[in-house]
């Protein structure tokens, strides 16, 4: 008897998974994506996790892969947005959690019926080609979908993000984060085509398309000026349910920034920067926080631009990010476009409050959308503003490069996140959109994690997340457009239409397969 009797080894991945392995599967590589977004943020997990649900998905039918789909979402999704639970308990966290993990679901059940409807495919241009293609489509195209619907989506665990310091995320600037995010599905689901399969010549194409997105430089930038920004972090109490009184957020920002009075690079500031809800006092209302924020602006002989709530008229409130220039006051404004539902306002708030009346109630007062541009000018500096989960929304952003943004301001609280991964995580997705529109982005927190990220996703100067602090820093200027941004949402809609045309055209092709076969049975 020899070791090698010349016969081919038998593949084990060709054969189907009995549903209940498959269903451990999909958990275990739901859980290992999870892992590949802050912290630990273990980047080469995103492609392992993915490939391990592909392979649970093959050979089901679409019900079976949505079950599949269910788990592996759930499984990802439960465990990466627990921070939901700190001060808000389990019901929002599960709703959210079913929601996009149903999402998942059906993207599931839809690659279940292209690795159905290709199983007996002898092509290798099928096999190695177009399944990755679509399967890779079907997963940037949930993902958009989902970051838009229902109630304008949540953009959140997308590939790219996982993706956000690992060695592909100079593809941003070219393709857009729905372009990484199918770039990564497609190494994924090659990958896994090639397990199944062995070939020499798929073998070097992935070899190959893995090298480039790795060698794909960032687009290159250009420096249009610099500008010096003082950015503080209060370490405030400003979460929904901590007790504090009115006006400490406020002082909490001065007393962080006024520690920066005896350093010397303190004495040509162009700019303040202070969180979401850096003032707890509406200053256009309150004569004590407009007295307050003039003295500090007035001492730096730079206009401070913070968050705070306005009250216009009446009911009507926005969560705003408004510039107090020394000796003028607020001499631009924006209000947040688009609130974050069931947290900023209540959607359909009979129908919601008939089911949780006590949490509904938790949403006091729902914020109006804003109207106005969100690029303001600050001492002679263009700057685009994002309040807090609008670093997201690729939309506001590519609004923001379109106005004229040389420099994006990101003002966030979160510090009803407790110590958990979430400011991270959001990090992540700001670094993101730093490489992506060749934009420094000053990422401003309540209690951290505050940064300032250059153009190219280095970090410039960072400060201790949960401490008072301070930066000081020279940050460039750019009025570069990268390819993403000229792309603009034609690649979300290219990879939604690539899903379509590939589902339809392979279903076609399956039932004209099955129709000639069954003609050929009956002769």
């Amino acid at each position: 008897m020899t070791l090698f009797t010349g016969t081919k080894p038998r593949n084990t991945l060709k054969t189907v998974m009995p549903l209940w392995v498959a269903l451990v599967v999909a958990t275990v590589g739901g859980l290992l994506l999870r892992t590949s977004f802050p912290a630990p943020a273990i980047w080469p997990f995103a492609f392992l996790g993915l490939a391990l649900i592909l392979l649970a998905l093959r050979g089901r039918s679409f019900w079976a892969g949505l079950l599949v789909g269910l788990f592996a979402g759930g499984a990802l999704w439960g465990s990466l947005i627990f921070w939901l639970t700190l001060y808000l308990g389990p019901i929002p966290w599960l709703a959210l959690c079913a929601l996009m993990a149903l999402w998942v679901g059906l993207s599931g059940g839809a690659i279940a019926l292209v690795y159905k409807w290709t199983a007996k495919t002898t092509s290798p241009w099928i096999e190695f080609g177009a399944v990755p293609v679509i399967v890779g489509a079907i997963w940037a195209a949930r993902e958009t979908l989902a970051a838009s619907w229902p109630y304008g989506g949540f953009s959140w665990a997308r590939l790219a993000y996982s993706q956000a310091e690992s060695p592909f995320s100079h593809v941003v600037s070219w393709i857009g984060v729905a372009g990484l995010s199918f770039a990564v599905a497609v190494v994924s689901s090659l990958a896994v085509a090639i397990l199944v399969n062995p070939r020499r010549r798929p073998m070097y194409v992935w070899g190959a398309l893995t090298l480039a997105l790795v060698l794909i430089p960032v687009f290159p930038s250009s420096v249009s000026g610099t500008t010096r920004v003082l950015v503080a972090q209060g370490n405030s109490k400003a979460g929904l349910f901590d007790a504090q009184n009115p006006g400490q957020v406020l002082s909490d920002h001065v007393s962080a920034t006024l520690a920066a009075a005896d350093d010397p690079l303190a004495t040509s500031v162009d700019m303040i920067v202070w969180p979401e809800n850096g003032s707890d006092i509406d200053p256009l209302r309150s004569e004590d926080a407009a007295r307050v924020i003039d003295a500090v602006a007035t001492k730096f002989a730079a206009p401070v631009v913070t968050g705070t709530i306005t009250n216009p008229i009446g009911e009507t409130y926005f969560n705003s990010s408004i510039v107090w220039t020394p000796g003028e006051g607020v001499t631009a404004q924006y209000d947040k476009k688009r609130p974050v539902p069931f947290a900023e306002y209540m959607p359909n708030r009979a129908f919601f409050r008939a089911l949780v009346p006590d949490l509904v109630d938790l949403v006091s007062r729902d914020y109006s959308f804003g109207t106005r541009p969100n690029v303001v000018d600050v001492n002679g500096v263009e700057a685009g503003i994002s309040i807090c989960f609008d670093i997201t929304d690729n939309a506001l952003t590519r609004e923001m490069v379109a106005g004229g943004a040389q420099i994006i301001l990101a003002q966030t609280n979160n510090a009803d996140f407790g110590t958990t991964d979430e400011n991270l995580q959001q990090l992540a997705i700001a670094r993101l959109a730093a490489i992506e529109s060749a934009r420094t982005v000053v990422n401003d927190s309540t209690v951290g994690t505050t940064a300032i990220i250059r153009a190219d996703g280095s970090t410039q100067a960072q400060l201790t997340p949960y401490a008072p602090g301070y930066l000081i820093a020279d940050v460039d200027l750019s009025e570069t457009v990268t390819p993403a941004m000229v792309a603009g949402s034609f690649i979300e809609v290219l990879v939604v239409g690539l899903s379509l045309a590939g589902l339809i055209g392979l279903g076609v092709n399956s039932r004209i397969g099955r129709g000639g076969a069954r003609k050929l049975r009956s002769r």
